[in-house]
This record gives structure tokens, sequence and C-alpha cells, in this order.
């Protein structure tokens, strides 16, 4: 599950703006994740959770983890129609050619977190 990696480098980010800021507490964190971006927003909240019961001062049993869905779409490098594609690679649906080009979906980041 490499989940667990990436919210381990997201609490480290946080972590590092958490000391500039001179937070003693996160309560909720903002991620935008995209439908095609091979993460999964379930396997996120179980690894923030096992996060939570280890030694992290700016964490604690209440900090919440909102996930911002973002939209796949692309757009057909051929005919230019957008379309929400099925999977990564998929075929226009206007010209039947596979030449999609992504333009959303693929996001993964940091989106907020709230502190004090």
């Amino acid at each position: 599950m490499h989940e667990m990696a990436l919210m381990g480098d997201i609490l480290k980010i946080i972590g590092e703006d958490v000391q500039k800021r001179n937070f003693s507490k996160v309560e909720k964190i903002e991620l935008i994740v995209g439908e095609v971006s091979n993460a999964m927003p379930d396997a996120l909240e179980m690894a923030l959770e096992i996060y939570k019961t280890q030694s992290i001062p700016f964490l604690d049993k209440n900090t919440k983890l909102v996930i911002i869905n973002e939209e796949a779409k692309a757009r057909c490098c051929v005919c230019e129609s957008e379309y929400i594609p099925e999977k990564r690679l998929s075929v226009c649906p206007t010209c039947c050619i596979p030449s999609g080009e992504l333009i959303s979906g693929e996001t993964f980041k940091v989106y907020s977190y709230e502190g004090s």
C-alpha cells in the first residue's frame, strides 16, 4: 500500500510548515486526489488513522482528512473534443482514435490544512 508512504510524505511537508508557523495542532488536512492519480482515497484515510496512533506531535485523534476528488478529463489530439476517459488510456468517443491527452484527474497534492 503506497498510500502509507504518500501520507508520510504529506505529513512531512505539513510538519515542516507547522514548525515555521509555530502551530501545535492540525485539525484538518485537505487533499486533491485525481481519479487517475493512482492514489486510493480509502487507503489514504486508513494511512492517516495509522499515523494518528504514532507520536506525531501535531496530529491527534480528531485530525480530519478531507479528500477533494478531481474528475478525469481528456482532450482528443485529433478532433479536440473533451471527454471523460474510462481509463488513463482510452479511445475518443467522437472520432474513435486512441489519442486522448489527460487534462485533469492526475492531481495529487495538499490543498490546505488548518491548524492552531
